[in-house]
């Protein structure tokens, strides 16, 4: 009996120039897409119930907040779980989240305001928050509106010293008095 060999066939477009088997597959994407999704954009104030001749708005709202009073801006970051994904999260991929604070009208000012995160092993959800007075950081009575944008990488790692991605989310309004 004569060994077998194989059938050779010229293939035509992206795949390789010879096909050696029926039966040959080849993958573009062997550790599969990297993406993820940012969500629940949120800026919100601290204070408590006011007294009752100081009423900023009805259940003193966490939108209209005093210009000493401590707020947070917050959003979600979630990432696919594919093997890439699982191995860039795991070298510690920084997460900047660069909070945009656009005045509308009058003396209300334009600040970037930045918050960022190390990736971790096994984490692909994240929730990035930056914390500030708005005395202290310049946004000086007015009306905003907040925009965040995510800059992914780079990494720890010496072969990981690229910027992966980055993504936008907008729409929160905030007013400081």
């Amino acid at each position: 009996m004569s060994p077998i060999m194989p059938i050779e066939t010229t293939v035509v477009g992206p795949t390789p120039s010879k096909l050696y088997s029926s039966t040959e597959t080849y993958s573009k994407n062997v550790l599969g897409p990297v993406f993820f999704t940012l969500s629940n954009l949120r800026v919100l104030g601290s204070a408590g119930e006011p007294m009752l001749s100081e009423f900023v708005a009805p259940g003193q709202s966490p939108y209209i907040i005093a210009s000493d009073e401590v707020f947070n801006a917050s959003v979600d970051i979630e990432f696919n779980k594919s093997p890439l994904s699982e191995l860039l999260l795991c070298l510690g991929t920084k997460v900047k989240i660069t909070f945009a604070f656009e005045g509308v009208g009058g003396r209300a000012s334009e600040i970037d305001l930045d918050a960022e995160i190390k990736t971790e092993k096994g984490v692909f959800k994240y929730t990035i928050t930056f914390s500030g007075v708005p005395a202290k950081v310049d946004l000086r009575p007015g009306f905003y509106g907040i925009a965040a944008v995510a800059t992914i990488g780079p990494s720890d790692h010496p072969c990981a010293q690229y910027i992966f991605g980055y993504g936008y989310i907008a729409k929160a309004l905030l007013q400081v008095y």
